[in-house]
């Protein structure tokens, strides 16, 4: 170790004479030895980056105990889901969305908790984790908005029937 750190110093020392920010940088971070009056710059904590059991300050608060669950396995059903979220407190509902046509997940799912507590519970506890071999994230659910109803066509003389509006030949 000693003898890649002097090598680095070296290597530093002599880039120095081309001043740039970058090397001073490398330098105060990579070459800051115990001797020295400030202290050597410590890389952050595992926990603060992975956010295991840390609070995160930008997550919105809890208004509904029902969460929406994304990034799940197309293995995941409503069965594996209801197991993984059932030790956080009385669980509702769980339901993973799937294909009308297919009948396969749609890679997400919601869970429904009867206390804002319990759904807070769950959703900093299983947020990240893995299930079925993915990582699931878990968020509040928003509510579901509505789709405005078609609009008749107004062009149209004959109901049901239309007709391509094309004049002439194209080709």
């Amino acid at each position: 170790m000693a003898l890649s750190s002097s090598l680095l110093r070296r290597l530093l020392r002599s880039s120095a004479t081309v001043s740039s920010p970058p090397s001073s940088i490398l330098r105060a971070t990579f070459c800051s030895s115990p001797s020295s009056s400030a202290p050597a710059p410590t890389p952050p904590h595992l926990s603060s980056i992975i956010s295991d059991d840390t609070e995160v300050s930008n997550v919105p608060p809890l208004t509904t105990p029902k969460l929406f669950i994304s990034g799940l396995s197309r293995l995941t059903t409503d069965e594996k889901l209801k197991n993984a979220f059932a030790p956080f407190g009385q669980l509702l509902e769980a339901k993973v969305i799937t294909d009308r046509i297919s009948g396969r997940s749609k890679g997400f799912g919601f869970v429904r908790y009867a206390t804002l507590e319990e759904a807070e519970s769950a959703r900093q506890l299983m947020n990240a984790k893995f299930l079925d071999g993915w990582v699931i994230f878990v968020d509040p659910a928003k509510p579901r908005q509505q789709k405005p109803a078609p609009q008749p066509d107004t062009d149209s003389s004959h109901t049901g029937f239309t007709s391509n509006k094309t004049v002439g030949w194209c080709g």
